[in-house]
């Protein structure tokens, strides 16, 4: 299949000249209808949502509540599944606080995987219990019998990402999760690198939880979502108090409202949400297997090309991955290169990258890191390439 890569009218910060932006992993270009659907709001039907019950009210959650439909839709899950929260992080720490509270002791075990992301270890370690890791290997893959091993000592919950931000691996999440049930535990996927690029079925997955990020999906910043079974959100304390997730208060008591507005306290990112929804609407609107297939393809032409310069490290090469290439270039360090690459207008993320523990992994300071959409092509890494010979250049 072939996709026609989208343009910069698209996405209208790629219209900025000279830049070549692969930095998508940390936050991807918005698309142009999520902006349109974000000024909707604020020009036509600016209003609180739920509350009101004049005309322009009534326009500002009906299009809050489109969004939640389409998201349910996108993930293959219910609407009375589908949370809204502020970004995949704070999807997490809800489970961590609501459900893992009322389950998890000081005692029991949670599972996560030693690529994650600093926003799916820090809720567990901040949650008191005790917490172990699946290992990996020097290819960036996940070492199943060490997690059957950990699966022996009766672990609450299982937290691993979809797919890693630092190198780029397509976990077998449906895979770890039926041994995870099959021990006992529930599962949590950190899904905010995988919506971009793969088809996500949570029924499928048959996972207990999975988190999104709207600004990794072509949508505004300040929007995620926590999907979450119904029985297990049902029976989950609330993470704040305050109006909309209510259905009585008196002064002795307080009755919540029903899943999912009893976790969404307060007003929430209105045109976050009517733009995330726009987002969404868009990316079910390409064919998502083209999609697939091009950013591959960038991919691996990427991997080739950085591969060919002298001094150049690949760090995490399973056989399944996407969008992500984390290299380094012997004699420069990672911030250096970026500033140079920067100077060129080629935007790449340097650091750890939030995982600083697949930095201890692989026994590095940080990283280079150039992470794809479906906007980028095989020029972009060109450009990249002719940049990094100048960086080997002035550190030669």
């Amino acid at each position: 299949m072939s996709l026609a890569v989208p343009s910069s009218t698209e996405f209208p910060t790629l219209s900025r000249e000279g830049l070549v932006y692969l930095d998508t992993a940390a936050t991807s270009q918005t698309v142009r209808p999520a902006l349109e659907a974000m000024d909707r709001y604020y020009e036509t039907y600016r209003a609180s949502i739920h509350r009101g019950i004049y005309a322009i009210a009534t326009e500002a959650t009906d299009a809050y509540e489109l969004a939640r439909e389409r998201v349910a839709r996108f993930t293959h899950s219910t609407v009375g599944e589908t949370v809204f929260t502020k970004n995949a992080t704070e999807a997490i720490n809800r489970v961590a606080y609501s459900w893992g509270r009322a389950n998890v002791g000081p005692d029991d075990l949670v599972v996560i995987s030693q690529m994650e992301h600093h926003a799916n270890i820090v809720p567990w370690q901040l949650l008191g219990c005790r917490l172990a890791y699946i290992p990996m290997g020097d290819d960036g893959v996940l070492d199943l019998d060490a997690y059957d091993a950990l699966l022996e000592q009766s672990p609450k919950l299982v937290a691993v990402a979809h797919v890693s931000n630092v190198v780029g691996t397509i976990n077998p999440v449906a895979e770890i999760t039926r041994r995870a049930h099959a021990a006992g535990a529930v599962v949590l996927v950190d899904g905010a690198q995988a919506a971009p690029h793969l088809v996500i079925d949570v029924q499928d997955l048959d996972c207990d939880f999975y988190v999104l990020s709207s600004h990794k999906m072509f949508g505004p910043t300040g929007t995620g979502v926590l999907y979450g079974r119904k029985n297990l959100l049902e029976a989950m304390p609330p993470y704040q108090g305050g109006g909309d997730m209510i259905a009585n208060v008196t002064f002795e008591k307080t009755l919540y409202n029903q899943v999912p507005y009893k976790f969404e306290a307060g007003t929430p990112n209105i045109a976050g949400v009517a733009g995330f929804g726009a987002a969404i609407d868009y990316l079910s609107s390409i064919d998502r297997q083209a999609a697939l297939a091009h950013e591959d393809d960038v991919l691996a032409y990427a991997t080739a090309r950085v591969r060919e310069i002298p001094g150049s490290r690949i760090i995490g090469e399973a056989r399944h991955k996407t969008g992500v290439l984390s290299f380094l270039i012997e004699g420069v360090h990672p911030h250096d290169a970026g500033t140079i690459l920067d100077q060129q207008g080629i935007a790449v993320r340097t650091g750890q990258h939030c995982a600083q523990p697949v930095m201890d992994k692989f026994c590095i300071p940080a990283t280079i890191r150039a992470s794809l959409g479906i906007y980028n092509t095989r020029q972009d890494i060109d450009a990249l390439v002719q940049g990094l010979q100048k960086v080997r250049e002035v550190f030669a």
